[in-house]
């Protein structure tokens, strides 16, 4: 199927001076549309063998200069990031013609903004994050099940933060903007960080 990019234009004069101002318009925008998930993102790491893989997570906010999500710190992309911290961050905000690519290094948190985070997030989703070893094997549905009883069970009340649970700021060295154009002459201005500052460049479709 075709398809026929007619949503607008990206002009280098209408860009803020800085990425993350431009993000969170683009975000603004994204949530304004009703756009299902705004905030998910794909997030792409490689293996110590060179082998990268991808999948989407939540945006959970934008912290001194960098995004931040959360997850399981043995999962796959936990223990890649800790082989190798250069990621991307991928916004597939289709409905709009619109994507951001994000180009950095990730991080972790703070313990104190992790557990931040933590108490902001229902229990049914702290029982979750502790019942699932993210990444492993099960043998069956049934086991996944059972263990967030026995969870659930065991803190009737407050669930305290796992300490295999932990979030990540990727803080960026390029973010670039992509806007669809109409005979597939799209818009492509990339951010890339000189030192303190960022220098914009127009990018080839």
């Amino acid at each position: 199927m075709r398809r026929r990019y007619t949503a607008g234009r990206l002009l280098e004069r209408d860009l803020a001076p800085d990425p993350f101002d431009e993000f969170r318009a683009w975000l603004h925008d994204a949530v304004t549309m009703n756009l299902p998930e705004p905030n998910a993102m794909v997030l792409g790491t490689t293996s110590p063998d060179g082998q990268p893989s991808s999948r989407t997570v939540l945006l959970k906010g934008i912290d001194g200069g960098a995004f931040v999500f959360f997850t399981n710190t043995g999962s796959r992309k936990a223990t890649e990031i800790a082989g190798n911290p250069r990621v991307s961050l991928c916004f597939p905000w289709i409905a709009m013609e619109r994507q951001v690519l994000v180009c950095g290094s990730a991080s972790t948190v703070t313990r104190a903004a992790t557990l931040a985070y933590w108490r902001s997030r229902p229990r049914e989703s702290q029982i979750g994050a502790w019942a699932s070893r993210q990444s492993s094997v099960l043998e069956t549905r049934e086991s996944l099940e059972a263990a967030a009883a026995e969870i659930a069970e065991r803190y009737p009340e407050e669930v305290p933060l796992p300490e295999f649970w932990s979030g990540y700021r990727v803080v960026p060295e390029t973010v670039e903007f992509w806007q669809g154009g109409i005979a597939r002459l799209h818009d492509r201005l990339r951010y890339r960080r000189v030192g303190e500052s960022w220098l914009v460049e127009r990018l080839a479709p």
